[in-house]
C-alpha cells in the first residue's frame, strides 16, 4: 500500500509539472546582462503570436476576444501574446478609447490562461503623444502590475529619422518612471530606431536608471536577412536584451510570398540566442502575414484548412518551441 502511495503521489506531480502554465513555470521575468530570465535564474526562450493593429475598423480588432486567445493557448502552444494598440492613427486609442476595453479583454484572458502577455503602445510616433503615454501606461500598471503575465512594450517601432538619444531614450525613461511607480520590476521592452532595427546604435546608449529593461528587434523575413541578424548580435554582444516583439515570415509592407529559408535562418538565431518572439498577425486580412485565410471565422476553433501558408508555419514554429 505505501509503495502504492508513492506510486500515485509521484504521478501526481509529474502530472502538476506537465500542465504547469508558461506563466507557473518560469514566473517573474527579469533581466540580466543581454538575457532575459526566468524565476529560477535560467534564460527564457518564448514562442507565440501578435496581433494586428486593434484600431476600430480596421479588421483585426474582431480578434481580441477571450476565445482566440483560449484556442492559441490549447492549440497552438502560444505562451505569450502582444497586443497592438494603435494609437494616433484613425480609430486608435487617441480617437477610440474602446481600444483600452480591447487592450484589457486580452490581457485578462492571457493571465486566465497563464501566458504572458505584452500590452503594446502600437504607434511610430510615440514621442509625439508622451502625456497620453503615460497616463495609459500608469493605468495599466496600477491594474496589471502584481501579474507576473504583464510585459510593456512602450514605444512599437520609431521611423528611421527618430535620434535615439535625444528622442526616444528621454520618452522611455519618462514613460518607464510612470510605470514604476506602481511597478517596481515587470518587463519593459523599449522600440528601436529604423523599425525596432537598429538596436546596436541603442546598444551604445542604453537605459541605465531602471533594471529589467529590453529592446524590440522586429524583422520581415522576406525583407531582412544577415544584415540585420549581424546588428542584433552587435547589441548583444554590448550587452542588452532583446526581444522580438514582432516578426513575419513576408515582406515588410506584411505582405508577399513566405521567405522560407530566411524564416529558418531567423528562427535558428532566436534559438541560438534563447530569444522570445511573437509572429504578426493573428488576422484574416488578405495579405501574406496573417495566419488565418480570409472569411475564417474570429472564435477559434481553427482547422489547418482555415491558415494560410504563413499560419501553417507559424503554428508549427510555436507549437514545437520549448517553452
Amino acid at each position: 500500500m505505501k509503495n502504492l502511495f508513492s506510486l500515485f503521489f509521484f504521478f501526481f506531480i509529474a502530472i502538476h509539472i506537465y500542465a504547469q502554465s508558461p506563466v507557473e513555470k518560469n514566473g517573474a521575468l527579469s533581466v540580466t546582462g543581454n538575457k532575459i530570465l526566468n524565476k529560477n535564474g535560467d534564460t527564457v526562450s518564448l514562442a507565440g503570436n501578435s496581433l494586428f493593429w486593434s484600431n476600430t475598423n480596421w479588421g483585426g480588432d474582431k480578434f481580441y476576444t477571450k476565445d482566440v486567445v483560449k484556442w492559441l493557448v490549447n492549440d497552438w502552444n502560444t505562451a505569450i501574446i502582444r497586443v497592438a494598440m494603435g494609437v494616433e492613427v484613425n480609430g486608435g486609442y487617441l480617437n477610440d478609447v474602446t481600444n483600452k476595453q480591447k487592450v484589457k479583454t486580452i490581457v485578462n484572458a492571457a493571465i486566465e490562461n497563464g501566458i504572458y502577455v505584452i500590452i503594446d503602445w502600437h504607434s511610430h510616433h510615440a514621442e509625439d503623444y508622451q502625456n497620453e503615454a503615460i497616463t495609459f501606461f500608469k493605468e495599466m500598471a496600477q491594474q496589471y502590475g502584481k501579474y507576473e503575465n504583464v510585459i510593456y512594450e512602450i514605444y512599437n517601432e520609431p521611423l528611421n529619422n527618430i535620434c535615439w538619444s535625444k528622442t526616444i531614450k528621454p520618452y522611455a525613461e519618462a514613460v518607464i518612471n510612470s510605470i514604476r511607480t506602481y511597478d517596481p520590476d515587470n518587463l519593459i521592452v523599449v522600440g528601436s530606431p529604423s523599425w525596432s532595427q537598429n538596436v546596436d546604435i541603442v546598444s551604445l546608449d542604453p537605459i541605465t536608471k531602471y533594471k529589467n529593461i529590453a529592446y524590440s528587434l522586429h524583422f520581415y523575413a522576406g525583407s531582412h536577412g544577415d544584415k540585420l541578424r549581424q546588428k542584433a548580435q552587435k547589441a548583444l554582444d554590448n550587452g542588452i536584451a532583446l526581444m522580438v516583439t514582432e516578426w513575419g515570415t513576408v515582406n515588410a509592407d506584411g505582405d508577399g510570398k513566405v521567405a522560407i529559408k530566411e524564416v529558418e535562418a531567423w528562427m535558428k538565431f532566436i534559438a541560438d540566442n534563447q530569444l522570445i518572439h511573437c509572429n504578426w498577425a493573428v488576422n484574416n486580412k488578405k495579405e501574406g502575414a496573417s495566419i488565418l485565410k480570409p472569411n475564417t471565422n474570429i472564435d477559434g476553433n481553427w482547422s489547418d484548412s482555415d491558415l494560410t501558408e504563413s499560419g501553417v508555419i507559424v503554428k508549427d514554429i510555436i507549437k514545437s518551441w520549448d517553452k
